[in-house]
């Protein structure tokens, strides 16, 4: 665990403020959640100490000893397949004398070899033996006691893997909670059933500022139209794409509960999705493979929502679903942060013709994902000079509070519990925050 004598000294009631309406919901936090480096650890024991984090896709891993390296929090851990087969996280701590055994981000090895005094570890962490072994004469000693530490509890949900640090705690079905349908979504868009995530590589970003502008800015309906306003106003006709971040829009923003939230542009995109479905010869085969494997219904109701397109997904508390990618933000200090985008495609079921269809659509998704997410795409260069600017004005002591109170008094309910706004609306944000209060208060 990481500063728990930080977060002791943090007052986490001090830090926000809550509407007489609904007293469990901030409607405004001050600006030491984004500048102060005791709650930055407070953080990292409350909230990535305990909850579930996402390590890495199965897909990642498709053999025995292919691994990929990756954070909770500031934890290194190696997300492997063991040689039996079976998926394993392990901390990335030499048991002997603490350094990082795997410095690649992915690959493939018969084994993690410290650099340091040449110790070697199998794929599921037991160490094949001591280097120089002659000179542990003591019978106490064995290789078993140094076998390499795992988490927890690592589980799987529809091949996306978790970890967590916490011995105990909700199920990771418990903690994903209403937003568990919407990765289902995402995954049965494939013909087959199966996704293929960072097949391509990935894209690195960083920013100095802290981790959760990031998290908070995924679900955000309402900065679209003011950051991205050259990108919308090229990428449709009569502004159409304007109009759906704008304060007529029927698009919505939802409180999912648990810290997960949804910008759902379903309302203005279902349509456009499913007349693009049918009007080529590869959307038909793709909807003909869609109704085989899941039935006409849902195969429609998974064409309407076109995976990613048709929302933005938080997973709390820093796991994005965003149009073609996952996104994971890692928070490296208070005022810095790194973004990993891995894009999603499709894998095929190993016959031509499914091969083929994947192969057509993952080329749409790769060039739809690079048009706006890319190095130079018309997105991420916006969102990372507000990220910039905005912890630039935190800098600003005289003013203190950040206000997330837009729409606070509209919400509906629905009666799985979400709470649904207007796009435009910061009920995804007073979501986050609500739960980040409850763990962070314990």
């Amino acid at each position: 665990m990481h500063g728990s004598t930080e977060a002791a000294a943090v007052d986490v009631g001090s830090l926000v403020l809550c509407p007489e309406v609904d007293p469990a919901t901030p409607h405004r936090v001050h600006r030491r959640l984004y500048t102060d480096p005791a709650v930055f650890a407070a953080e990292m024991d409350a909230i990535f100490g305990r909850t579930w984090v996402y390590v890495g896709h199965e897909s990642e891993i498709p053999e025995p000893g292919a691994f990929t390296s990756t954070l909770i929090g500031r934890t290194p851990v190696i997300l492997t397949r063991t040689d039996a087969g079976e998926i394993a996280v392990l901390l990335n701590r030499c048991t002997h004398r603490a350094a990082t055994v795997c410095q690649e981000r992915r690959g493939q090895n018969r084994f993690f070899r410290c650099p340091y005094h040449g110790w070697s570890f199998r794929p599921d962490g037991t160490l094949v033996g001591f280097t120089y072994a002659d000179g542990y004469d003591d019978p106490d000693v064995s290789a078993d006691d140094f076998t390499l530490g795992r988490p927890p509890r690592v589980a799987s949900y529809r091949g996306f893997v978790f970890a967590s640090l916490a011995a105990d705690g909700p199920s990771l079905t418990e903690h994903l909670g209403n937003a568990a349908a919407y990765i289902d979504l995402l995954v049965d868009l494939s013909p087959s059933g199966r996704l293929v995530v960072g097949a391509p590589g990935e894209s690195r970003y960083s920013y100095p500022g802290n981790w959760k502008i990031q998290s908070e800015n995924g679900v955000d309906g309402y900065h679209a139209n003011f950051v991205h306003l050259a990108f919308l106003e090229g990428a449709a006709p009569d502004n159409k794409a304007l109009r759906m971040f704008a304060g007529t829009s029927p698009c919505r923003s939802v409180d999912l509960g648990h810290g997960h939230a949804l910008l759902d542009q379903r309302p203005v995109m279902a349509d456009p999705f499913e007349r693009r479905a049918a009007a080529t010869p590869q959307g038909r085969a793709h909807r003909a493979a869609l109704e085989e494997r899941l039935g006409a219904e849902r195969a429609r109701e998974v064409i309407r929502t076109s995976g990613g397109l048709g929302f933005n997904l938080l997973v709390y508390p820093n796991l994005l679903f965003i149009q073609y990618h996952v996104r994971v933000v890692q928070p490296v200090a208070v005022d810095r942060t790194e973004v990993v985008l891995f894009p999603i495609l499709f894998e095929g079921d190993g016959t031509l013709e499914s091969d083929e269809l994947a192969l057509g659509l993952n080329a749409e998704r790769l060039r739809g994902h690079e048009g706006f997410y890319g190095p130079a795409g018309g997105g991420v260069p916006g969102d990372l000079e507000m990220f910039r600017r905005v912890q630039e004005g935190l800098a600003v002591e005289q003013v203190e509070w950040l206000s997330f109170e837009r729409g606070r008094t509209r919400e509906s309910r629905e009666p799985d519990g979400s709470r649904v706004g207007h796009m435009t609306d910061e009920g995804p944000q007073r979501s986050f925050y609500r739960r980040w209060l409850a763990e962070m208060a314990g």
